[in-house]
């Protein structure tokens, strides 16, 4: 029996993984999937939100200005690429300022520091590419960019280093109460725990609902994006958004960690919870609304587009907790936006209650940091040189857009909790990340795929299950 079960390897179920794993404890993470971050941690923005858009006295609110504020030293110890660009909230009419204004005592009643509103010429400055109607807006030095895979795989990792255990492909089926805490029927077998965390993202609510009487009702809310080459990165510097509605922030420009320009997502709410797809009219939407504040998108150098789902709760707040008629059940339920700015305190939080809980004294000497896959790109030419000299696959280029060597892909595969899909070894390494997305790697990282995990190449995936490449051999 384990302590601890959590469902779900995005970025709060594997933030809560790290922050028990530096406890005595047992705990396992069970996912549906075939790696960790394939849910909505892998189809977001990346950006570490300010927290002015949170009503105050939320858990959103809250868990965003702790999270917020602890991303930049997480990030350093993770190895995982961070960048305070800051952020604007633009209107191009002075109809549109009272509504910045209001956002402005919002933020500051959270505890957001620097917080102030500019004026068009300011603006100018900033960010040359807004539209001319672009008359105000609401800037914010403290928002950041991040990287969700690198951020999400960084926590995985050193929770595996304490010694928490992942489980994969693994669809929770049931979840039974007994004397001593739960059953959980799986795909892969019964599971036992004393306490169980639902990280579940989109079907968090279908897994709250077997053991509470009180129903939870989750939305899928489809977002989708465009993803720009890195030779137009720099349009923006800042993260730009739109006015916020009801559905959500809006659409947004910015830059990536890596160097990309990212736009959207818009806000569609749906009924089908892997419903990822990207659509006509929704990149549509997408292409219209950023128009709005950000003039001459050079969307010529569109690169890929790609959708995720956002956990909308009815309530619209984060639910966490233990469920009142259901002891030793805590939800982390209803994680959208800002999720991925919160991860780190809803981790630590949700650690604390289990802690409480359990009577769990803390380990001694846990592992707090790791160092990620080497990034040879990045890396002077003397430093490349003592790389290729200790082992010459970091001398063969295999990702030619993004520059991804041999051993890096290598690297991804025998590190803990390492790759074993050809997303994993992406999300990783980024090699398919590039302009022609996988079109030339592709052959190449199978090949290294197979001989390093042994797995036929007919067996590999690109994302686990069926999603197979080669279905046989024509010679």
């Amino acid at each position: 029996m384990y302590d601890v079960v959590v469902i779900g390897a995005g970025v709060t179920g594997c933030a809560c993984a790290m922050e028990l794993s530096f406890l005595n404890t047992t705990v396992l993470v069970v996912e549906k999937e075939a790696d960790v971050c394939c849910g909505t941690s892998k189809a977001n923005s990346g950006i570490v939100h300010a927290g002015y858009d949170a009503r105050p006295g939320s858990m959103k609110a809250k868990m965003n200005v702790e999270g917020s504020a602890e991303m930049e030293a997480l990030c350093a110890r993770l190895d995982v690429p961070y960048k305070a660009n800051g952020s604007l909230v633009i209107s191009n009419t002075e109809e549109g300022r009272a509504k910045l204004l209001r956002l402005l005592e919002q933020g500051k009643q959270n505890g957001v520091k620097e917080l102030r509103i500019v004026e068009k010429e300011e603006l100018r400055k900033l960010e040359p590419h807004l539209v001319e109607e672009a008359c105000c807006g609401l800037y914010a030095p403290t928002a950041a960019i991040v990287c969700p895979f690198e951020l999400t795989i960084g926590m995985a990792e050193v929770a595996t280093l304490n010694g928490v255990e992942f489980q994969f492909e693994t669809k929770v089926e049931a979840i039974k109460p007994v004397e001593d805490g739960y059953v959980l029927t799986t795909t892969s077998g019964e599971v036992r725990a004393k306490t169980i965390i639902n990280a579940a993202g989109v079907y968090a609510d279908e897994l709250h609902n077997w053991v509470s009487k009180k129903k939870r009702r989750i939305t899928p809310r489809k977002g989708e994006y465009y993803l720009l080459d890195k030779e137009v990165g720099n349009h923006v510097a800042c993260t730009i958004f739109s006015l916020p509605t009801k559905a959500g922030k809006g659409v947004l420009v910015a830059p990536t960690t890596h160097g990309n320009l990212l736009v959207g997502p818009n806000a569609e709410d749906g009924t089908d919870k892997s419903g990822t797809n990207t659509s006509r009219h929704g990149l549509q939407e997408v292409l219209e609304k950023s128009g709005r504040h950000v003039a001459n998108l050079p969307m010529r150098q569109v690169i890929t587009s790609f959708a995720g789902l956002r956990a909308h709760e009815e309530e619209d707040d984060f639910v966490l907790g233990e469920v009142e008629d259901a002891p030793g059940f805590f939800d982390c339920l209803g994680i959208e936006s800002p999720g991925l700015s919160s991860a780190p305190a809803i981790g630590k939080y949700l650690a604390s209650l289990l802690k409480n809980k359990l009577g769990l004294a803390k380990k001694e000497h846990p592992i707090r940091q790791r160092k990620a896959v080497t990034r040879m790109k990045d890396l002077d030419l003397a430093q490349r040189n003592a790389w290729v000299e200790k082992n010459p696959a970091y001398g063969t280029i295999v990702c030619r857009c993004e520059e991804i060597s041999e051993g890096e892909i290598m690297e991804a595969i025998h590190r803990p909790l390492g790759a074993t899909t050809v997303d994993g070894i992406k999300r990783r390494t980024r090699a398919g990340m590039g302009r022609c997305q996988a079109g030339f790697c592709l052959p190449k990282t199978l090949e290294i795929l197979a001989r390093e995990t042994g797995i036929p190449m007919e067996q590999l995936t690109k994302n686990g299950r069926t999603s197979s490449y080669i279905k046989g051999k024509t010679k």
